[in-house]
């Protein structure tokens, strides 16, 4: 039953009206003036606005997640970037909504909780991807109550919002309307049945449903069936919006060459016809719908959450409408994975036509199909798969993460990560096509005179010319045809060609090395050589150029190896520099002095590649279920580990006492395994009472006390960082008095050259605590305790350091867990003690 709504009359509606219709958000928070002043459209520019499918904040986001959104913007904003164009790119976290609430059943906290906590941690996975956010922030801001509220209300008077009294399950035994995403049932959709779909979609089949429509329904909470209950809820009119939506549709998704999975799923609703959709639910985790009878109702996740990227820029400038109500200056691109588009296509913009006001619609819209998990999907609601904390965890570079999702981006059909593929990807195309022939070229021109160049780009004679020489010319003409086509692909946002493309010209680069033998040139033919190197060095340059966009963090060391400052790299149409990277050969001044190379990447070994596959097998519950076994064999060994009583002596038996005597006669060699190192978890700290220098901590290492640490880490490490912190603890050194407090262990930390930096060693986060550090490939038991004349400590720690991946080694050899590998934050080449 439609009905006549009534005015809107709620005093707290934060609208302030302006001639002809306009709106604009109250100036009634501080926006960030303290960080740079943010991009605004530039005339004569190209002024690109990018969004990517705003990720639900109630778990970790998995690889699926990340190449189905963030990461693939992140992408075309480095490459607008890298153009010159003046492009922001926007996202944050999607906290409203029933998973929001559920999650927080679940974990028995708050909804605001269970933001907080997975926005942080949603923030660090992705600054770890090197995604370059302009702006990350949240919808459960006010800004975002504010913009929400102000579109309601401009549709609201334009009327095209209806009332309707629906019927919605209920829950008596939990007394609550229960939201579509609190029930699960059978899928009603023919051919499909899938026993436990969501009330709002399907997730076997895609098919958007009414929670009424599920077969044989209950509670998500607690299991019983609900019954069917009258309650009343407003819509918006998308029929009577047809027309013009319909338009926009025909017209931009020719002018922005939609993907063609966008088109086919937008049409596939526009065919079926266009129904009323229900835009409020019976929530209390939500913004609030500004009318006196809906009160105790919130908007609906699907109208509210688009919206966010407009309240999130709104967090980013005050000016936020010269970027959301400007289309005839600004181009909008929104990323995100195939089950979003019809939100995006119909939905959003139908909301935006709805106001009446001149709204930036989107241009361009880029959408992924699955990746899929070995033998399944990727799921956050079930845990499988690699989810983005599991691969800070490993000791593969987030680079070669980056490169292998975009090669295996899932642009027109879903697509398989598998262990195999990315070891296959790394060690063929990664290390020994492209980190080979950067590294042949560079550590060549590093080569001392009569080797090699001294480090100096070369300068060539006069009488050399690439244009004349064949193998120069003929490299030179297809590394122009592949920019052209790699610029084609990208402005595209084909960008799975445009990685290809990029890669094909590393290909091109050591098939030159080896046509032209510059090993024998630079004996034979000196002025020959050097045009050819010269060239190579140029490609270098170029690869480092295109290849930012999919792997900044590789980039970022190229250029340090050429000793040409990262920031300053373009590759803009009005500089130039397309004309200029057309010719190798000019691309670097000779004179120039290059950095130290080193090689780029790292071989994944079949040893590895089993490892990882064990460790990520089956669900992340089967995961816990493994680490909880694992824990169990290490509280068993530590009940015959010796334990300190609370005055930090060891308790020895005399047997155990006549065995230490037996060893200490023997002399056993010096080995790292004679290092009782462990984790721990730091349970409380505070400064040391008598030393500025000093904290003093209680760290859980999986006795039955805690240990007292006494650590010299006040000046380098803030006191908030250390709370709650799980540390590589070593165990076994002798109890030593610290300005009057007994240590009873020591906090392993790296530092660098000149111990101006200190950072932590710290194992993975689900590494369990009390567990053994281990040394692959070293066997053997640690001492109770080790003895200060021996130096055992002293001659180990030599060899204790970080690598250039910033993983703790001894030697060549990673500190080791269950759950992974120990690591530091950003010290490479550090030592540790």
């Amino acid at each position: 039953m439609i009905k006549k709504i009534p005015r809107a009359v709620n005093p707290h509606f934060h609208i302030h009206s302006h001639s002809h219709s306009r709106w604009r958000i109250s100036p009634t928070r501080k926006m960030a003036e303290d960080r740079k002043v943010p991009k605004l459209p530039l005339e004569g520019k190209r002024n690109i606005l990018i969004t990517s499918a705003l990720p639900y904040v109630n778990n970790v986001p998995h690889l699926g997640n990340i190449i189905g959104c963030v990461l693939s913007a992140d992408v075309f904003a480095r490459y607008c970037r890298l153009r010159g164009y003046n492009a922001i790119y926007i996202c944050g976290t999607d906290e409203y909504g029933t998973a929001t609430e559920t999650k927080a059943m679940e974990e028995k906290c708050s909804p605001k909780e269970i933001c907080d906590k997975y926005h942080a941690v949603h923030k660090e996975v992705y600054d770890w991807f090197n995604i370059s956010f302009d702006e990350f922030g949240r919808t459960s801001s006010p800004q975002q109550t504010e913009v929400c509220q102000a579109i309601f209300k401009r549709i609201y008077d334009n009327k095209w919002l209806s009332e309707n009294t629906m019927q919605q399950l209920y829950c008596d035994t939990c007394e609550r309307f229960l939201a579509d995403r609190l029930v699960e049932g059978a899928c009603p959709t023919p051919g499909c049945e899938y026993d436990s779909a969501r009330g709002d979609q399907c997730e076997k089949c895609g098919k958007l449903l009414n929670p009424t429509e599920l077969k044989n329904p209950r509670c998500k909470v607690c299991q019983k069936p609900p019954r069917i209950r009258d309650t009343d809820h407003l819509f918006l009119e998308l029929p009577l919006l047809k027309d013009r939506l319909e338009k926009y549709i025909s017209e931009m998704s020719v002018v922005g060459s939609w993907s063609q999975n966008a088109i086919q799923t937008t049409n596939s609703w526009l065919r079926e016809g266009l129904k009323q959709r229900c835009i409020t639910r019976d929530l209390k985790w939500g913004v609030p719908v500004p009318l006196e009878k809906y009160s105790d109702k919130v908007f609906y996740v699907w109208f509210d959450a688009p919206i966010g990227y407009v309240s999130i820029t709104s967090c980013y400038t005050r000016d936020w409408e010269k970027w959301w109500k400007n289309p005839e200056n600004v181009e909008l691109y929104q990323f995100m994975g195939k089950d979003n588009v019809p939100f995006h296509t119909v939905m959003f913009p139908s909301t935006l036509l709805g106001t009446g006001e001149n709204w930036t619609l989107m241009k361009t819209i880029s959408v992924t199909e699955y990746l899929n998990y070995e033998a399944g999907k990727f799921s956050k609601s079930k845990g499988i798969g690699v989810f983005g904390n599991d691969a800070k965890d490993t000791s593969i570079p987030v680079e070669v993460w980056r490169y292998y999702l975009l090669t295996n981006r899932p642009e027109v059909s879903d697509t398989l990560f598998t262990w195999p593929d990315l070891q296959a990807k790394l060690n063929s195309e990664l290390l020994n096509n492209l980190g080979n022939f950067i590294n042949r070229v560079l550590s060549f021109i590093a080569k001392p005179a009569g080797q090699g160049y001294d480090s100096i780009i070369p300068s060539i004679p006069d009488d050399v010319s690439g244009d004349s020489h064949v193998p120069t010319k003929t490299l030179a003409d297809k590394v122009s045809s592949y920019v052209d086509q790699y610029l084609e692909s990208m402005e595209k946002v084909k960008l799975k060609q445009g990685l290809k493309i990029a890669m094909s010209i590393s290909g091109e680069g050591n098939a030159y090395l080896q046509e032209t033998k510059f090993w024998s040139l630079y004996k034979e033919n000196q002025a020959l050589c050097s045009l050819v190197m010269k060239t190579a060095t140029g490609i270098v340059y170029l690869l480092a150029c295109l290849l930012e966009p999919f792997m900044p963090s590789f980039s970022v060391e190229v250029f340090k190896q050429l000793n040409v400052p990262a920031g300053n790299v373009s590759l803009c149409d009005d500089k130039g520099d397309i004309d200029k990277v057309k010719r190798p050969w000019n691309i670097l001044s000779p004179g120039h002095k290059i950095g130290l190379p080193k090689p780029l990447f790292r071989e994944l070994k079949d040893e590895e590649v089993e490892l990882y596959r064990k460790k990520f097998s089956g669900s992340q519950a089967e995961r816990v279920v493994r680490a909880e076994a694992e824990a169990e064999k290490v509280a068993e060994h530590l009940k015959k580990t010796k334990v300190s009583d609370s005055n930090g002596k060891k308790k020895t038996s005399a047997k155990s006492s006549n065995e230490a005597k037996n060893k200490a006669a023997a002399e056993p060699e010096i080995s790292i395994t004679r290092l009782d190192i462990r984790v721990g978890l730091i349970k409380k700290v505070q400064k040391h009472p008598d030393a500025d220098s000093l904290y003093v901590e209680e760290i859980d290492v999986g006795e039955a006390q805690p240990r007292t640490v006494v650590s010299g880490l006040v000046k380098y490490i803030p006191l908030d960082e250390m709370q709650n912190r799980k540390v590589c603890v070593l165990c076994n050194l002798k109890p030593a008095t610290m300005r009057g407090i007994k240590s009873q262990a020591m906090v392993l930390a790296a530092s660098n050259d000149d111990h101006s930096k200190v950072e932590l060693v710290e194992p993975p986060s689900s590494a369990p605590v009390g567990e053994r550090i281990t040394f692959p490939g070293h066997e053997g038991n640690p001492d109770e305790l080790l003895n200060p004349k021996k130096k055992v400590w002293e001659t180990l720690q030599v060899d204790l350091h970080t690598n250039e991946e910033l993983v703790a080694c001894y030697k060549n050899v990673a500190l080791t867990t269950s759950a992974g590998i120990c690591k530091v934050s950003s010290i490479r080449s550090g030592s540790i003690r």
